[in-house]
């Protein structure tokens, strides 16, 4: 984490990996993403942990005007963020406000970009049965970033009946993939698939996912292989 200031992903955006966390036994890696935006403001994208090496290099790097949690999954760092950040303004996905009521927000996530970052950022709402998910396209660096509806783990990273789930849940395919557990939660398909379009329609060369590695090439082609059984 402490690398933030030299691990430059694409430009204006960088990233920081975090410790593991453990849901039902699931070990899961955890990675957050910094972006400047054109006045020099910060955006802050599913933050981890928050070290002293990482708040030096995020200070390095300008000042922090927004922290985002991109879904109601990704919220377990955000006190710490605000304590240390109290000018900046935070803002929750979709449900995130009901579940965290000891956190104050300053608004909530929607389908289109609030105007502090419109001219640079695009925003999609994809609604899961599971958690909704807003999906962020940064245009300088043409990088998109989901958080969990994409996900890919080495097959050695799950052990014992865990690594079956996994397997199972397509966790651990030959490339990154939308797990079956999300598949099955896009409830309303029409939503699903004109949230689909919208992505897709982004002139996408990169992709940033908080559980896997990135894609540094070819993006939009890539999100549509990821989502290929969704518009069948």
């Amino acid at each position: 984490m402490e690398e933030l200031a030299s691990k430059s992903f694409a430009t204006n955006i960088w990233i920081a990996d975090g410790a593991t966390v453990s849901v039902a036994g699931f070990h899961y890696p955890t990675r957050m993403a910094v972006i400047r935006l054109a006045d020099g403001g910060l955006f802050v994208w599913s933050p981890v942990a928050l070290s002293d090496g990482l708040r030096a290099a995020v200070v390095a790097l300008g000042s922090v005007r927004f922290i985002v949690a991109p879904n109601t999954l990704h919220h377990l760092h955000l006190g710490e963020w605000r304590s240390a950040y109290p000018g900046a303004q935070v803002f929750a996905a979709p449900g995130l406000a009901a579940r965290r009521g000891d956190l104050r927000f300053d608004g909530e996530l929607g389908e289109a970009s609030a105007a502090a970052w419109a001219g640079d950022i695009d925003q999609v709402l994809m609604r899961n049965a599971i958690t909704t998910e807003v999906v962020f396209f940064h245009r300088a660096s043409g990088t998109v970033l989901f958080t969990d509806l994409i996900q890919h783990f080495p097959p050695s990273w799950f052990k014992g009946w865990r690594a079956i789930v996994a397997r199972l849940d397509r966790m651990t395919g030959a490339e990154p993939a939308v797990p079956r557990k999300f598949r099955l939660g896009f409830v309303d398909r029409g939503q699903a698939r004109a949230a689909l379009q919208r992505i897709l329609a982004w002139p996408a060369e990169r992709v940033l996912m908080a559980h896997g590695s990135p894609v540094e090439e070819n993006g939009r082609a890539f999100i549509a292989r990821a989502f290929g059984w969704l518009s069948r």
